[in-house]
């Protein structure tokens, strides 16, 4: 069995179909990111995985987990799966690394002091260790996202969820952030990520996933993906964006 697998799940919003019978499998290890034009169902997707969203048709079934959304012995499993948003989420009236702790003191009821030793390990990791104490808003758009990916990972996570966590930044700030994230794939961090960075896309994935109205319509490595598009609506995508790939390192592209 994958790590995740998803099976035929639909989301409705009312009378708005927003996937429309989804499957995908997830392997241990593997980055997964997902393309598609806005109000395909790529953030949508997203939040059904991290219980976000609610779904009545469909599995989502995770490895020793059994299927996710059943029953209420799914909440610990839920705490597999981290979440980085675009709009960043952290508590203005907490300090950084109060921010950090809140899931896992209040949630994993962990030990402040193990739980603190971790989190400054990772504060160190992402640069950001001499911003501890700081507040949201002593901190720049790219310092808040990293903060959010320590927050993320400080649960210890098996699969991270990233939902265009670069929109809301200014160019200058994007490499940081996804410097972050491709170190974790580096070290064999489980991933689904939706982006509009192509250049990172094609660095960063071990497979692409394009939607588009709900639906997958095209699954590839990233070089058959960018390179030889199978479908039209895949090949249209790319030309709208005029991404012509330059180079295998995603600063090249961007």
């Amino acid at each position: 069995m994958a790590l995740l697998e998803i099976k035929n799940l639909v989301k409705n919003y009312g009378e708005v179909e927003a996937l429309k019978g989804i499957n995908l499998s997830i392997e241990k290890g593997e980055v997964v990111v997902i393309l598609g034009p806005s109000g395909c169902g790529k953030s949508t997707l997203l939040r059904t995985l991290n219980g976000l969203e609610p779904i009545k048709i469909g599995q989502l079934l995770l490895q020793n987990a059994g299927e996710l959304g059943k029953d209420i012995s799914w909440v610990n499993a839920r705490q597999r799966i981290g979440m980085v948003f675009q709009s960043y989420e952290l508590f203005a009236h907490l300090s950084v690394i109060d921010n950090i702790l809140l899931g896992p003191l209040k949630v994993q009821k962990r030990d402040r002091a193990e739980a603190e030793k971790q989190a400054d390990e990772l504060l160190k990791r992402v640069g950001l260790f001499d911003r501890k104490n700081a507040y949201p808003r002593e901190l720049s758009g790219g310092q808040k996202q990293r903060i959010a990916i320590v927050r993320a990972l400080c649960m210890n996570p098996e699969i991270m969820l990233f939902d265009e966590v670069t929109a809301a930044l200014d160019p200058e700030m994007v490499r940081e952030v996804l410097d972050v994230i491709l170190g974790l794939a580096k070290e064999g961090m489980t991933m689904l990520i939706v982006t509009h960075e192509m250049g990172f896309a094609r660095q960063v994935a071990n497979r692409i996933v394009f939607m588009d109205k709900g639906q997958i319509i095209e699954q590839a490595k990233p070089e058959d993906f960018f390179t030889h598009p199978t479908t039209d609506r895949a090949k249209t995508f790319l030309n709208i964006l005029n991404y012509e790939p330059r180079g295998t390192n995603y600063e090249e592209n961007i």
